[in-house]
């Protein structure tokens, strides 16, 4: 982690290659490369030890763009192809977001499971609809919720509260600040009905780790708002997000999310995580430790009743998330992350979006 880049668009973490399975014994295509993600979402799994088979996307440069990081894939004639492919497993897709559940729709009916990049929906007829797929298929509807499971500091973070260390979680307060590189970013992405929406799309994130970091199944979105406050040019954008939830045990939550990285950070956005226990609490500052000789990220500090300590996450704890994936589609069960939670996530980033009160 650490790594400086100018914009979440083109973010690929990378980490130490841990396999849990041998070549050729759990493979993957790529299909879609609409956004970055699918780079890291791709890195991990090949980390994992799964083989990467076929890509496939409509725009040859990205294609030709994609090989170079990945040599050894074959370029598929078709999304037919690598769908239609006996040996492959899973298809890793990162489509413009309101394609996402169609593609996931058509990997199920394959017989493959299916990873998206977040946000895996853009509407609640979207998420029914791949519910009901999962249920019919028995597929793997899983989603790449980058900023914990591919975030040193965000999985320390989540070792440190099952270690008992801050006593029972009961606030969760994040902070996804990203920079918006306009020029970089295709069309979609400022086009609504394509992206989803802020807390639909980066909200997605803190909604998951809120449920993640409570251990809460469900929550109710008490109050969510949404603006475009300095962007007419794009007058679809939506440059600043905030949204406060309640767990169904009660935990609290809130979280904001933006467009306003300035250029003088040297990373992408100071992502930030704040996780309250009744013992203790923790602070995660993900990506950059401002105005302090501390390089990189997963930083995170620790307080509680024996007194507070910092720790550096960066090659701690790796990245388990792939591997444990990698057996789940294997073996069928669900460590990496269940099925409902996945789906709860995006269930409730939606109704936040949906019911947003518009600042401007």
């Amino acid at each position: 982690m650490g790594i400086k880049v100018s914009d979440g668009m083109t973010y690929a973490p990378k980490g130490k290659p841990a396999p849990v399975v041998k070549e050729g014994e759990f493979v993957f295509s790529a299909v879609r490369l609409d956004h970055g993600h699918i780079y890291g979402m791709c890195n991990g799994l090949t980390e994992a030890g799964g083989t990467l088979k076929y890509v496939y996307d409509p725009d040859p440069k990205k294609v030709e763009a994609f090989v170079k990081a990945f040599p050894g894939v074959k370029v598929a004639r078709s999304e037919e192809e690598a769908l239609g492919d006996r040996e492959t497993h899973l298809i890793a897709g990162a489509a413009v977001t309101s394609e996402r559940c169609a593609l996931g729709l058509r990997a199920m009916d394959a017989g493959k499971d299916y990873f998206t990049d977040k946000a895996p929906f853009t509407t609640m007829d979207q998420l029914n609809s791949a519910k009901a797929k999962v249920a019919e298929t028995g597929k793997k509807y899983m989603v790449y919720y980058a900023e914990r499971l591919h975030d040193e500091g965000s999985l320390l973070a989540g070792y440190l509260i099952d270690q008992g260390l801050i006593g029972k979680v009961v606030a969760v307060n994040g902070y996804g600040p990203h920079r918006l590189g306009a020029p970089g970013r295709p069309a979609w992405f400022f086009e609504r009905e394509k992206y989803g929406g802020i807390l639909c799309d980066i909200g997605s994130h803190q909604i998951e780790q809120f449920l993640t970091y409570t251990g809460e199944e469900d929550a109710h979105v008490s109050h969510s708002r949404i603006a475009n406050f300095s962007h007419p040019d794009y007058p679809e954008l939506e440059d600043y997000g905030d949204c406060m939830l309640t767990g169904a045990n009660g935990s609290a939550g809130f979280f904001r999310v933006d467009w306003y990285t300035p250029d003088g950070l040297r990373t992408w956005g100071d992502g930030r995580l704040t996780i309250i226990g009744t013992e203790g609490y923790i602070e995660v500052r993900k990506y950059v430790d401002i105005a302090t000789d501390r390089q990189g990220g997963g930083h995170v500090f620790l307080v509680n009743g024996k007194g507070e300590e910092y720790m550096n996450a960066v090659g701690v704890t790796g990245f388990p998330f792939f591997g444990q994936l990698i057996l789940d589609c294997l073996n069928r069960t669900e460590n990496a992350m269940t099925q409902a939670h996945a789906f709860k996530a995006a269930e409730l980033c939606l109704i936040a979006q949906e019911n947003a009160e518009r600042m401007k």
